[in-house]
């Protein structure tokens, strides 16, 4: 038998707005925190991000990998690192594993999955994160 919960008119409707009230103010506090952190980090991308392809994708990738949120404050954060002038191929590896790469949260999925495999989950994921940024890259034809 089919739930009435699933039939009820303006269910879906509900549901989204229940979390777009759960998510609206965490997307606010990243975008608080990105203009409180910008002027100080401002200074810091020439040192950071050199323009060599490789050294900006891994550090923009392990940047990612400790990071924590949620991916849609990945796209703001990527968006002001490609207007500073951090090259595609690095914000592409920093917005790969910041949604699939998680440091921060390696020890709760270590005691609920197992150790062995959080550790190769989150080294795979680093991986194919710095591959797909170059096929990305590569795909769209945009070398700076």
């Amino acid at each position: 038998m089919i739930s009435q919960t699933i039939l009820a008119p303006g269910a879906p409707l509900r549901k989204t707005l229940i979390l777009f009230k759960t998510v609206l103010p965490m997307l606010c506090g990243m975008l608080l925190l990105i203009n409180l952190l910008n002027p100080l980090l401002e200074s810091h991308y020439a040192e950071w991000f050199t323009g060599h392809y490789l050294h900006d994708t891994v550090i923009g990738a392990l940047a990612g990998s400790i990071s924590f949120g949620i991916p849609v404050t990945s796209y703001i954060v990527g968006g002001e690192l490609l207007d500073k002038g951090v090259s595609l191929m690095a914000v592409t590896a920093f917005i790969l594993t910041w949604t699939t790469v998680g440091v921060a949260m390696l020890p709760l999925e270590a005691a609920f999955l197992g150790k062995r495999f959080a550790l190769l989950r989150n080294l795979l994921n680093f991986i194919f994160a710095l591959l797909l940024a170059v096929l990305t890259v590569a795909t769209l034809g945009a070398w700076q």
